[in-house]
C-alpha cells in the first residue's frame, strides 16, 4: 500500500468506528480486525501503519468527529507531512478543499472532560490518551515470573503486581510458545491488582460476580492453586462463553460457570447467600480508565448512559453484599476514574450498610475515599478504583 492508500484506509476505519459508536456497534479493535480480514493484500507493515494512523486520529479528537476524513485532517494539523497524501489518486483521499473542516483536538466531550478535571486535576488528563503498555500476567499454575523472565528476554518485571511482566509494544503475545502453553495471559498490571485485592487462597469459596471473559477469574484460579470453589457469573452469554477455552489452556479446572438472568440475578445466586469468603464485583462502568486502549469509548458515553451504569453498579453492590459470609470480603472495582462510579458508590454503600468496614490490603495507587485509585499518570496502569470491604461478623 502507498502512504496515501494507508491514509485512506485509516479514514475508512474511523468512519466505521464513528458509525459503531453512534449505533452501539463493535469496538475499534474488532472493526480493524474485520477490515483487514477482507483485505489480504495489506501486509503487516501496512496494517501497523494504518492502525497507528486510525488510533492517533481517534485519540486526538475529543468530541466525536463528523467523519473519518475530518479526524485524519485534524491529525494532519499536527503532522503536516500527511497533508500531501490527500492527493486524489485512485484508492487515496481526495484533495483538500476549502469546505473541509478538520476535527478539533480535545480530551473528551466537554461534559465528560469537566467531570474528570474535578476528580483528577488537569495535569493527569493527557496521560489518559497516551499509548498503553503491553502487560502480561504469569500463570502461577504453570510457571513462575523468574522462569518467564528467562524465557522472554525482552520482558521487564512489573513493579506493582508480583505476577506482572511488561513486553515491548507490538509483541504478538498469542504467537509466543508461553502463551500457547497457558503460562501467560495478557492483563494490565492494574487489573492484576484487583484480583490480588481479593486475597484468594486454596480452599476458599469465591464468586466473581461480573466475570465477563474471565481475565480476573483466571488470576483468582491461579492464586487458589486448584483447590476450593470459584464461581464465574455474568449475564452476557457470549462474553462468558470465552472463558472455558481460556481456562483449559491455563489449567484452571476448578472454575464453575453460571449464566445469570439479567432481571433475576438474586434467584440464580440464592444458594450462595451469606456463603462466599470473597465476592469480586468488577462492575460495568464507563471505562474512562481504559481510554488508552479504547479511545472511541469517549464518544459512546452520554449522561443518560452514565446514570444507567451508576444504577447498575449500586444494584450489583447490593447483590454481591448478600453473598458474603460474616467476616468475608467484598471487592468492588471499576475501570473508571469518575467518582460517581467509584468513591461515591462505595460511600453510599457504607452509609446504607452499617457494620461493613474498609479494608486496605493494597499498597499501590493512592487512597481515595474508602478505596484506592490507580491512574495512568501516577501508576503507569489503566485507571481503576478498587475498594475492599469487610462484612460484619
Amino acid at each position: 500500500m502507498t502512504p496515501s492508500a494507508r491514509l485512506q484506509a485509516a479514514i475508512d476505519i474511523v468512519d466505521q468506528v464513528i458509525f459503531a459508536a453512534s449505533a452501539g456497534g463493535a469496538a475499534a479493535d474488532t472493526l480493524i480486525a474485520r477490515y483487514f480480514k477482507t483485505r489480504r493484500y495489506a501486509g503487516s507493515k501496512d496494517r501497523r501503519a494504518v492502525r497507528e494512523l486510525a488510533y492517533a486520529a481517534m485519540r486526538r479528537a475529543g468530541e466525536m468527529p463528523a467523519s473519518g476524513r475530518a479526524a485524519l485532517l485534524g491529525l494532519a494539523q499536527d503532522r503536516p507531512e500527511l497533508l500531501g497524501l490527500f492527493d486524489g489518486a485512485p484508492h487515496c483521499p481526495a484533495p483538500i478543499t476549502a469546505g473541509d473542516v478538520p476535527a478539533p483536538a480535545g480530551l473528551a466531550p466537554a461534559w465528560l472532560a469537566d467531570q474528570l478535571v474535578k476528580t483528577l486535576g488537569a495535569d493527569e488528563l493527557p496521560a489518559l490518551l497516551e499509548r498503553a503498555p503491553l502487560d502480561i500476567r504469569v500463570n502461577r499454575l504453570k510457571a513462575t515470573r523468574d522462569e518467564m523472565l528467562a524465557a522472554l528476554p525482552d520482558a521487564v518485571a512489573g513493579s506493582l503486581s508480583p505476577d506482572a511482566l511488561r513486553l515491548p509494544e507490538g509483541t504478538n503475545v498469542e504467537a509466543l510458545p508461553a502463551f500457547a502453553a497457558g503460562k501467560i495471559e495478557v492483563q494490565d498490571e492494574g487489573s492484576q491488582l484487583i484480583a490480588a485485592a481479593c486475597g484468594a487462597a486454596p480452599g476458599r469459596l469465591i464468586v466473581d460476580l461480573c466475570a465477563g471473559a474471565g481475565g480476573k477469574t483466571l488470576a483468582l484460579a491461579a492464586a487458589m492453586e486448584g483447590k476450593g470453589r470459584l464461581i464465574a457469573c455474568d449475564v452476557d452469554r457470549p462474553r462468558l462463553s470465552r472463558l472455558p477455552p481460556r481456562a483449559e489452556r491455563a489449567g484452571a479446572g476448578l472454575i464453575e460457570l453460571r449464566l445469570l438472568n439479567g432481571s433475576r440475578e438474586r434467584e440464580g445466586l440464592s444458594d450462595l447467600n451469606h456463603a462466599a469468603d470473597v465476592v469480586l464485583i468488577d462492575a460495568p462502568c464507563s471505562g474512562t480508565g481504559t481510554w488508552r486502549r479504547n479511545p472511541e469509548s469517549r464518544w459512546r458515553l452520554t449522561p443518560v448512559r452514565l446514570d444507567r451504569l451508576r444504577s447498575t453498579q449500586a444494584e450489583v453492590l447490593k447483590i454481591g453484599a448478600g453473598l458474603v459470609r460474616p467476616g468475608g470480603r467484598l471487592v468492588y472495582a471499576v475501570c473508571s476514574l469518575l467518582d460517581g462510579e467509584g468513591r461515591d458508590q462505595v460511600d453510599r454503600f457504607l452509609h446504607a450498610h452499617p457494620g461493613w468496614a474498609r479494608l486496605d490490603p493494597l499498597r499501590a495507587g493512592r487512597v481515595h475515599g474508602a478505596g484506592r485509585r490507580l491512574t495512568p499518570a501516577h501508576d503507569g496502569t489503566d485507571g481503576f478504583f478498587i475498594a475492599v470491604l469487610g462484612a460484619p461478623c
